[in-house]
């Protein structure tokens, strides 16, 4: 499933030392943040391809098969999101945040803000009526409640009254089986959530189905256009990505394929003008606002305003995901014995096939890539390919995979961690001026 995540890793020393006196953990308890070794997001998705909230899930490198392992790993995530801030993990949007029912008891969620938080609780908890009022407190203070991997039993009737958001996991049921639920959860208010929706063939059935929010990878894979090539307008884009590949990057045909273009034009000198980016000086051509960026920083400001260009209608989110791993693989790639350059442009286009409809093999033909990056695109295993197989696992929440890469390549777990969290940190800060 397509997951951005955000780990506990990210939290530098100073900003935890500053929250340690607020933790919402008892005083004495040892604090979790260094147990928690990931905490990612995945966004919910309505019918308009627009994010609804985003699920924040947890993994701290053990079995969570125990009950006791489960809350306490539950305990360590809200922890960790006070520290954070709920804002920066779903910015402003709805965080459903999975507890067990004994962690609700505890009402370690109370430390996140109401109008924010869903709480997720499993479908098949046994609805006591112990839960039945730890719910409808929780209501009346302003959460909202979610059942997870609802499996339809009669006796959760009291939960499904309850209920504010309904998921049902399309895996566990077949066609009929999935209508025969929605029909008896017809009389419910609550909305409907379809999770692991992989495909657009599965989300236009559980569209129809009357589904109206999704939860999977299916948006980024559209379904790619037959016998279809890269349009003549994007193939100016193209040459463009063309031209940064080179070194020195010729800024004087650089600026004459941007002036091309006027909505480039505009998107570019956005992103100049970025808090980001602001150059503290006017500026009078693309030139000149190039030049004053300096060469690295040029070709990642051009790239982003392709990329914002060649997304076109798509959802948003594949944009997010193109940003953030265009620069985790850039910050990573100094760690790794990796080209920077080459591996922004790597996390970059490895959105394209989204962004146009296009095979990726029809992709990596027209741009100037070596033969391994290459071969990184199209899915070979290989040295290049390293960062963005990490941030694939990473983002399906592949997280044992992810620690085998980490372990492979020698690196340290968070040294990796902190250049994630600072591609989501700074795709964030541009995404709205790349818009």
């Amino acid at each position: 499933m397509a997951t951005e995540s955000i780990t506990a890793g990210l939290l530098d020393d100073s900003l935890l030392n500053s929250h340690q006196e607020d933790s919402p953990l008892e005083s004495g308890q040892e604090q979790p943040v260094d147990e928690l070794r990931y905490v990612a997001r995945q966004p919910i998705l309505d019918l308009r391809e627009k994010v609804h909230g985003y699920e924040l899930l947890f993994w701290n490198g053990r079995d969570p098969a125990s009950r006791a392992e489960t809350d306490h790993a539950s305990r360590a995530m809200i922890d960790n999101t006070v520290l954070f801030g709920l804002e920066h993990l779903t910015y402003g949007l709805l965080a459903f945040v999975n507890c067990t029912v004994d962690s609700l008891a505890e009402e370690w969620v109370r430390v996140l803000p109401p109008s924010m938080t869903v709480v997720e609780l499993h479908g098949d908890s046994e609805p006591t009526p112990t839960l039945i009022e730890n719910c409808r407190n929780l209501k009346e203070s302003g959460y909202k409640l979610a059942l997870e991997d609802f499996g339809g039993k009669p006796e959760s009737g009291p939960l499904v009254e309850l209920a504010d958001y309904i998921k049902v996991d399309i895996d566990r049921f077949s066609g009929a089986e999935r209508r025969k639920l929605l029909d008896h959860l017809k009389k419910s208010p609550a909305r409907l959530v379809a999770e692991n929706v992989e495909t657009q063939e599965d989300y236009a059935q559980l569209r129809d189905e009357g589904f109206k929010l999704f939860q999977g990878y299916y948006f980024c894979r559209p379904e790619p256009l037959k016998n279809h090539k890269i349009p003549s307008n994007r193939m100016a884009h193209i040459e463009i990505l063309q031209v940064l590949q080179n070194d020195p990057v010729d800024l004087d045909r650089l600026s004459q394929l941007v002036m091309c273009d006027a909505s480039l034009t505009y998107r570019l000198l956005r992103l100049i003008n970025s808090p980001l980016y602001a150059l503290g000086q006017k500026v009078t051509s693309i030139k000149s606002a190039l030049t004053l960026l300096g060469e690295e920083t040029a070709r990642r400001v051009a790239t982003l305003a392709i990329a914002s260009e060649l997304n076109g209608n798509q959802s948003v989110e594949i944009l997010r995901m193109a940003f953030v791993r265009a620069r985790f693989c850039e910050l990573a790639a100094s760690h790794c014995g990796l080209i920077p350059t080459e591996q922004y442009l790597i996390g970059m286009v490895s959105m394209f096939s989204a962004m146009l409809r296009l095979l990726m093999e029809d992709i990596v033909q027209s741009l100037p890539l070596r033969q391994q990056a290459r071969e990184a695109l199209l899915g070979t295993v290989n040295e290049e390919s390293t960062l963005l197989y990490w941030l694939v696992c990473h983002e399906s929440g592949d997280w044992a995979l992810c620690d085998e890469i980490i372990q492979s390549r020698g690196q340290d777990h968070k040294q990796i961690i902190k250049c994630y969290a600072e591609a989501v940190a700074w795709a964030d800060a541009i995404l709205d001026t790349a818009g």
